[in-house]
């Protein structure tokens, strides 16, 4: 059994305002992908400029954030937020939907990919391998915020969270964390080190994801007011991360398949 380390989600406090960690580690999140991707800008073959990354980054945290709460909203407690409509603003509580906010993120690089005159896939393959650096800080977050929790368990590392009752608790959002965070991001990072056919990268990234959720699920608690959603073992989670690894599939049979050959997207990371 390890101990739940019992952090205050309120970082400091001045006055009327509070900084949660959970905004904190958004941030982090954000940063770390300005500047990974600030360094990949500035090699000759890159598709985004340095001077361009940082209005990249200010779309997809608009996509993310904006995309992320509407589809908690829709997806998994829409009568909760008819009955209490302020409460889509207080997302310092909590309440972020991953699926949600990839939709809020997709539509985020296609306005930028048409305001600089590139390729919605050229856009995608560049920021993709640096998007699980903030999954995982996000997934941090949550492990502060003491939400999220897993399934009950036995093993030795289970945990006991606040709020979850007295029964040890696979610390899910760590496992998250560690897969779609730092494992996802190594693959990644490795694959688009040479130069890959436009398409590949981000059919990779949902591949990656797709799987990676989906296997977690199985460990994860499913949200109380939803339960599982079919068969008496999928949750929610699971049957949005579905059309996810097909989509990716799809995208990775036609960057390999049906593009041109030696049409690729420039993103060596070397």
């Amino acid at each position: 059994m390890l101990s739940y380390p019992e952090i205050d989600p309120i970082l400091f406090q001045l006055g009327p305002l509070k900084v949660h960690w959970y905004g904190v580690m958004y941030l982090v999140g954000f940063s770390l992908v300005w500047w990974l991707g600030s360094q990949r800008a500035k090699r000759e073959d890159a598709i985004i400029t340095p001077a361009q990354m940082s209005d990249l980054v200010f779309y997809g945290a608009l996509g993310v954030v904006l995309g992320a709460r509407l589809g908690y909203v829709l997806f998994y407690d829409l009568p909760t937020y008819i009955a209490s409509p302020l409460a889509i603003f207080q997302v310092w509580r909590g309440g972020m939907s991953f699926h949600g906010g990839l939709i809020g993120v997709l539509v985020a690089m296609w306005l930028y990919a048409r305001k600089i005159n590139r390729g919605f896939f050229e856009v995608t393959d560049f920021i993709a391998p640096f998007v699980p650096l903030g999954l995982g800080a996000g997934r941090i977050g949550n492990f502060i915020n003491g939400e999220l929790w897993g399934r009950p368990t036995d093993l030795p590392w289970g945990m006991v969270f606040p709020h979850a009752g007295d029964m040890l608790r696979h610390p899910s959002q760590l496992y998250q964390a560690a897969l779609e965070g730092a494992t996802l991001f190594i693959i990644l990072w490795l694959f688009s080190k040479r130069p890959r056919p436009t398409m590949a990268v981000s059919g990779l990234f949902l591949i990656g994801y797709g799987t990676f959720r989906f296997l977690i699920e199985f460990v994860r608690e499913p949200d109380k007011h939803l339960g599982f959603v079919a068969f008496d073992w999928i949750t929610m989670g699971q049957l949005l991360t579905l059309p996810m690894i097909l989509a990716g599939g799809v995208l990775m049979g036609l960057a390999y398949y049906l593009r041109p050959v030696g049409q690729t997207t420039k993103n060596s990371t070397d």
